[in-house]
């Protein structure tokens, strides 16, 4: 009896071992195609016929597009999973699958670190290092004149707009800092969660009103598509600090850099852009916007976390026809 077979879409980086431990369970196939129209060209030649679970990586989107109706629609009927590598899967068109594909994604491994690079983003943007240290590499010390004074986390309110776990990672290490955390969540968390994470929840415009600190932690998706743009900007406290480790779409970068220009935000930590891996021109302009090229999860432990989780999810694909980590999207169509 033969094997069934995964199609691999991107490379492992780390987790060889658990990859190669596939072959006794699975045929690895990969794609010969460098572009879309190759890739949906080779799905529709019988090229992956057989092919039960899909591995993919968030690179492997340069060579596929974004999993769409078109892409469900060239591949063959044989497939039933696809397991992503990363938390985020806006990559993926979840109701185009969901008739006939499971979705899965790595959601709790990337927390730590993804919180990490919020808390440096916000640290950061508050004491507004970005100016200083362009102007140090430009052999002008502090600059001249200098950049105004920073603020200190201690007493600030922190409003967390999406409380999932990179949310409710964040919260606690904030609380280090003496900050009072609030968030906006699209359903409140339970009270014991909610003291977990030293958290008290709030309303949207609540949030947008009373933070001195605005953390986007939300998936994105049709909802939450520039869910901050000028009309948020304008509810926002003057001299607010805008931290972004979500997707950059999640808000318009337009308004910002207008937000950013009228002093209604006075700073920026960003580590997601609406175009990647284009930024807009008035982002990179500003010396009081602090960016990083898409690098939450950019260390060994947590790419190795993410590779093995997903690994793990193909397997059990492969073996039991089950995935440990369906997105939320999809949890109603799992029994058990």
């Amino acid at each position: 009896m033969s094997k069934p077979k995964v199609l691999q879409l991107g490379e492992i980086e780390h987790a060889h071992e658990a990859w190669s431990s596939l072959s006794s369970v699975a045929d690895i196939v990969k794609p010969k195609a460098t572009s879309r129209a190759e890739f949906l060209d080779e799905c529709r030649s019988g090229a992956f016929d057989g092919v039960k679970a899909i591995y993919r990586t968030f690179a492997s989107v340069k060579t596929t597009g974004r999993i769409d109706a078109e892409l469900v629609a060239a591949l063959p009927e044989s497939v039933s999973f696809i397991c992503h590598n990363g938390a985020g899967y806006d990559q993926i068109d979840i109701p185009a699958c969901t008739p006939r594909i499971l979705v899965s994604n790595t959601p709790t491994a990337v927390d730590d670190a993804t919180a990490d690079i919020n808390i440096w983003l916000m640290l950061g943007a508050l004491r507004n290092l970005n100016a200083s240290i362009l102007s140090l590499r430009n052999r002008q010390w502090r600059g001249n004149p200098p950049p105004p004074l920073g603020r200190d986390p201690q007493g600030k309110v922190l409003g967390i707009l999406g409380m999932g776990g990179i949310g409710r990672n964040m919260a606690k290490k904030a609380a280090a800092f003496g900050m009072t955390v609030r968030y906006f969540n699209r359903t409140r968390l339970d009270a014991a969660l909610e003291a977990e994470c030293g958290a008290a929840y709030v309303d949207f415009e609540t949030l947008l009103r009373e933070s001195d600190v605005i953390s986007l932690n939300l998936p994105l998706n049709a909802h939450t598509r520039h869910i901050i743009s000028h009309a948020e900007f304008a509810l926002m406290k003057p001299g607010v600090v805008i931290v972004n480790t979500a997707r950059g779409a999640v808000m318009d970068e337009a308004a910002l850099v207008e937000a950013l220009a009228s002093g209604r935000v006075a700073s920026a930590g960003l580590d997601v852009f609406e175009n990647e891996p284009e930024v807009h021109p008035g982002l990179l302009d500003n010396p009081n916007v602090l960016l990083v090229p898409h690098m939450g999860t950019w260390t060994v432990e947590t790419s190795v976390k993410m590779e093995e989780w997903a690994i793990g999810n193909v397997r059990r694909a492969v073996e039991e026809g089950r995935l440990n980590s369906v997105v939320v999207e999809q949890k109603g169509l799992v029994k058990g």
